[in-house]
């Protein structure tokens, strides 16, 4: 496709905006310019509108972004292609949101149009053009935008039933907080938004980039070098909402770490992010942590068959992996317990082909014997030096020897003193499922779930591969103060409570709270490369942002995982008992009941749904009930969390469990596992800014009005497009908020002390 070039290169700075700005250079010529023969507007980010409600929208097919990083200055080019669904030409301009301080690049689209400009309109200009389209589109999904610069085409021309690819970049120089580097690509939080985005980023720095975490999107590198990283996001992820935002860490000396914070005075200080990123490249020689892999098979009956002949691929492909210098044992297990080794030994040639005779020897038989495999395990001897991971598979309930879920993971706590990692591996649906979840998460490691009709040797491969290269092991962190002493009271509620171990590729991302505005300084102590090493960091709280909000809402969704997972594990007292049966159960002990009217909290503050509260986003539960609502959720939890602990639902809460408990990126519709094949997701609760809406009726209510269980009554009324809109707006767009009124239909928002419902009758 041929593109016609639109526009010239214009430098970065501040004289180049002026630049851009048409002659005359007043708002008024501007929006008088605008308005001039079209009826079409397109806003990549969000979507098509037009002026005349009588004709079809423009549709926004893909958009695809390329950005190019090259020492803080990056390069953003969207590719957007456009169908026009109407029957007759569609007149149309763009408008495209920007960071402030961006600078037109180039304007191209295919075909001809007088003098075809692309002109960057500062956030003042920005705001009147805004104002004005809004006003006559009588939407207010634009408002999301509101505080941005923007950028303004001039009319392309889209042909009945045709397409249009329209290219345009712009450059901006990144914003830096120490050896963090951040880029933000605004985008719509709007579920309703359905437009494919693919993002790619090529990062050149001249130091190596030892992290790249997005918050926002799921992402994969696809090169990585000392000088050049090359990463997109997933396909799993083209469709999520929100702004693409990304960051990347500067490598340093040894461990590279950054704090991204958010105030909340509610909580004494806040929420911050740390994130801990490894060197990008080890040599070979440098590899001093080894491996003391011991694999644990399931061979009872029920294991016949296709199952036993995966498993044992699993272990050779396992056994295979290792160097040589690494080492290794078998343990097999039905109704009674046996080894390949007294203890683990190392992986040459000769034991690695006894080792296959052995495996071949295996035949199913018996019954389960959960306990004594675990504990043969634990008694085996470590090799000092080495780290220690146990993959330990079954595919049924202990039914031999101790079968108590209580004594068994007791046992696992009290025996493992050389703290092996034992990962869990449920093969089917018929294991008791919380109870693999706390052996795996109280030893550092993960829990995974084999479906029916699924491999179990990909699924071992899969979490295997991921255990290529230990660089940081038995880590410990300690805040401190300014002298060094270890401060207790500093931070809290720090998730994961258990720092995992790091290998080649990894990277940390530590939650929590801050009490006070105070520095926070870490000392990360482990295992590196073979060598105990601390790493002291010192984080200033100053750059403490609302426009960080995805960082609470990241914590509350680990901390509502942590919370149910302590429901779960005391169900394993009281699943005999007959109170456990009847509604009520775990929930008359005040201990639990406290437990359950915290994740209902953080569920309805951060918008945050679960199998456990899904029935906030259903129609007809009274949000203005807060005794309804804990009664739901304790049904909820003790009908799915204590209740099941084998069978499908308690296998798809093992995995949304272990999902949420280390989840690093917002997840807007909320999805989780109902099926082996499906999630479920959720239009009706949105999240926007730092706050969270649900959708009754045709009215969307500020999270905040139910949380502090008062009226859902408004106290105060302004229409779309008033005077009062027009102030509200205004202050929310200095507070960074100004999304908070992108919604469509009816919205009671709590502002100060008013809950002030926002009548958009214009929709």
């Amino acid at each position: 496709m041929k593109l016609g070039i639109a526009a010239g290169s214009i430098a970065l700075g501040g004289a180049s905006l002026a630049a851009t700005l048409p002659q005359g250079g007043t708002e008024e010529a501007i929006v008088a310019e605008l308005f001039d023969g079209w009826n079409h507007v397109v806003v990549p980010q969000s979507r098509g509108f037009v002026v005349d409600h009588r004709e079809r929208p423009l549709t926004v097919e893909r958009v695809e972004a390329a950005v190019e990083i090259r020492e803080r200055t990056a390069r953003t080019t969207l590719d957007v292609f456009l169908y026009n669904p109407g029957n007759q030409r569609a007149e149309a301009v763009l408008l495209l949101p920007v960071p402030n301080g961006a600078a037109v690049n180039s304007f191209l689209f295919d075909g001809s149009a007088a003098e075809p400009t692309a002109r960057l309109l500062p956030a003042a200009e920005a705001r009147r053009t805004y104002d004005e389209i809004v006003a006559r589109i009588k939407d207010p999904a634009l408002l999301e935008f509101a505080g941005y610069q923007l950028i303004r085409t001039s009319v392309f021309p889209v042909e009945a039933g045709g397409r249009q690819r329209l290219q345009l970049s712009y450059d901006e120089l990144l914003t830096m907080d120490g050896d963090r580097v951040d880029y933000v690509l605004p985008r719509s939080e709007s579920l309703a938004g359905r437009v494919p985005w693919r993002v790619q980023v090529s990062i050149t720095e001249g130091r190596p980039v030892s992290m790249t975490y997005s918050p926002s999107h799921e992402i994969e590198v696809l090169e990585q070098t000392p000088k050049r990283t090359l990463l997109r996001t997933r396909l799993s992820s083209v469709l999520d909402p929100g702004a693409f935002r990304l960051s990347y860490l500067i490598e340093g000396s040894g461990v590279s770490a950054s704090l991204v914070a958010y105030p909340d005075p509610t909580v004494g200080g806040g929420y911050f992010l740390l994130m801990a990123g490894l060197p990008a490249s080890i040599a070979d020689a440098d590899r001093k942590i080894l491996r003391d892999v011991t694999i644990v098979l399931d061979r009872s009956g029920s294991m016949a068959g296709e199952k036993l002949d995966q498993a044992k691929k699993a272990a050779l492909q396992v056994i295979e992996g290792l160097a040589e210098d690494e080492t290794f044992n078998i343990v097999d297990y039905s109704s009674q317990v046996a080894s390949f080794a007294p203890r683990t030994i190392a992986a040459i040639g000769k034991n690695r082909a006894q080792a296959r005779e052995y495996l071949a020897s295996l035949r199913p038989t018996g019954g389960t014997n959960i306990h004594d495999a675990l504990l043969e395990v634990l008694r085996q001897p470590v090799r000092p030096g080495y780290l220690p991971i146990t993959l330990f598979l079954t595919d049924g309930l202990p039914t031999v020897g101790r079968t108590s879920e209580i004594e068994i993971r007791e046992m696992v706590a009290a025996a493992n003193q050389a703290g092996r990692r034992i990962f869990t591996f449920g093969v089917g649906e018929d294991v008791n499922v919380p109870l693999l979840d706390r052996i795996s998460d109280t030893t550092r490691a993960t829990s995974t779930y084999v479906l029916p009709g699924e491999d179990v040797e990909l699924k071992v491969a899969k979490v295997y591969q991921e255990l290529y290269g230990p660089v940081l092991a038995d880590l410990e962190l300690e805040v401190v103060d300014e002298n060094g002493d270890i401060d207790t009271r500093l931070v809290r509620e720090l998730l994961p409570e258990r720092l995992p171990d790091l290998f080649e590729g990894d990277h940390l991302v530590l939650l929590g709270q801050y009490r006070e505005e105070r520095p926070l300084r870490f000392k990360l102590t482990g295992n590196f490369l073979g060598e105990k090493r601390t790493f002291a960091f010192r984080f200033g709280l100053d750059h403490a942002s609302t426009k960080n909000a995805f960082v609470p809402r990241l914590w509350a969704a680990r901390r509502i995982a942590f919370l149910a997972d302590q429901i779960r594990q005391a169900g394993a007292a009281i699943t005999a008992n007959p109170l456990a049966a009847n509604g009520a159960g775990i929930f008359q002990d005040p201990r639990y009941l406290e437990l359950s009217e915290e994740i209902l909290r953080l569920s309805t503050r951060f918008g945050i749904l679960s199998e456990y509260t899904s029935f906030l986003a259903t129609e007809g539960t009274d949000l203005g009930s807060w005794g309804g609502l804990i009664s739901a959720c304790n049904v909820e939890l003790n009908d799915l969390a204590v209740l099941n602990r084998f069978g499908e639902s308690a296998v798809q809460q093992g995995r949304n469990f272990n999902d949420r408990k280390q989840q690093a990126k917002l997840d807007y519709g909320n999805a989780f596992w109902v099926d082996n094949e499906t999630k479920t997701s959720f239009s009706s609760v949105q999240q926007i800014c730092d706050r969270a809406f649900f959708k009754q009726g045709a009215r969307w209510i500020d999270s905040n009005l139910i949380e502090a269980q008062i009226a859902l009554e408004p106290t105060a009324t302004c229409a779309f497009g008033s005077e009062e809109h027009t102030k509200l707006l205004e202050q929310l767009v200095r507070e960074g908020r100004q999304g908070l009124l992108s919604l469509d239909g009816e919205i009671l928002i709590q502002v100060g002390d008013e809950n002030v419902l926002i009548r958009n009758d214009a929709n």
